[in-house]
């Protein structure tokens, strides 16, 4: 019997996720150290942005990787697909790509005499998107609905994606050619940016040796189900982030609002996935609270692709480099002071 998506009852817009249920602090250490030493295995010397690429998804975020070509973006993505035991779809943004081949179309049945829905890559638990700045952005729109609301809407309904789901979306920077530059409202959706840089010369080197006859992807077998996913989602969900800490997140984004060298500051979003990635940040470093640092680590990869600096109108943050807006991010953090109770926790 076939399997479609369900239906979202009328007149509600947004999706809750479903409850499930927490996991003791060390057992969760434990799943996610294996997820990490397995996307390790593919991934040589970047174990920072398999830290991060982690706390997306378990903070049940979408995941933007920018970089040149041939430098993992990719492999990342398909290693932490690879590591769990869920439904994986991966799209191919190109020029051509159109709205329907991803969110799905409704193909009129000849033998029911009515319209069926067929889903799209879409409905998932993981989607790769690879290159997606490579599609038009009408294309690109598709994903807005799904990104944030967990559903998507063809032809007047609305049909459920799958819990938990996330996006990992590779894409190259906007000077290289057949590159459009991602609207702001979807940069906004990415709970987090990440550069994964050239490799280290030992790194480069094991690579030669490691990649000759094989992909080591062939080897990734998954370390944690659906079910054991959503437990950790939820365990990191749990994690106890004070009033102080609260405060501090949003002086932080606040000052980005302000800053005379940003046009455009961090949205209330952005606040609200900068202290949800911190709070799975804390649980990976074996806490049940947040810390200012956790905020401090996390608030380039979390806020830098959302800003915009001033003076540059209808110039995208991809086009401005990168590494002043993450300077001008740090100075603002430097800047905001810290409340007090929240170096402790209390």
């Amino acid at each position: 019997m076939k399997s479609f998506p369900a239906e979202a009852e009328p007149g509600h817009s947004e999706v809750s996720s479903p409850v499930a249920e927490t996991m003791p602090l060390d057992q969760f250490l434990r799943l996610s150290g294996d997820i990490m030493s397995t996307i390790e295995t593919v991934i040589d010397g970047k174990s920072e942005a398999v830290r991060i690429a982690l706390t997306v998804l378990l903070s049940e975020g979408h995941l933007l990787i920018e970089d040149v070509p041939g430098v993992g973006k990719t492999m990342l993505a398909r290693a932490l697909a690879r590591s769990v035991d869920c439904s994986v779809s991966r799209i191919q943004f190109t020029p051509d790509l159109l709205p329907a081949d991803i969110t799905g179309v409704s193909v009129f049945n000849q033998s029911d005499r009515e319209f069926e829905f067929k889903p799209g890559p879409i409905f998932a638990n993981i989607i790769i998107g690879d290159e997606i700045n490579r599609a038009s952005p009408k294309t690109q729109s598709a994903l807005l609905e799904s990104m944030e609301e967990r559903q998507v809407t063809v032809d007047g309904k609305t049909y459920l994606l799958a819990h938990p789901f996330t996006v990992v979306a590779t894409q190259n920077p906007i000077e290289m050619e057949g590159t459009y530059a991602l609207p702001e409202a979807q940069r906004d959706r990415f709970m987090a940016r990440i550069s994964m840089g050239y490799p280290d010369p030992a790194s480069e080197i094991e690579m030669l040796r490691t990649r000759a006859t094989s992909s080591p992807l062939d080897k990734i077998v998954p370390v944690v189900g659906t079910t054991e996913l959503s437990s950790m989602i939820a365990t990191a969900r749990a994690v106890f982030a004070s009033p102080p800490v609260e405060q501090y997140a949003v002086a932080i984004a606040q000052a980005t609002r302000r800053d005379p060298e940003l046009r455009l500051g961090a949205s209330p979003r952005a606040t609200l996935q900068l202290v949800r990635a911190a709070k799975t940040r804390a649980a990976l470093d074996g806490r049940e609270f947040v810390l200012p640092d956790d905020i401090n680590t996390l608030a380039v990869s979390v806020l830098s692709h959302r800003l915009i600096p001033s003076g540059r109108a209808g110039v995208s943050v991809g086009a401005y480099s990168g590494e002043s807006i993450a300077e001008i991010v740090t100075r603002i953090v430097g800047e905001t002071p810290v409340p007090l109770g929240a170096r402790t926790g209390d």
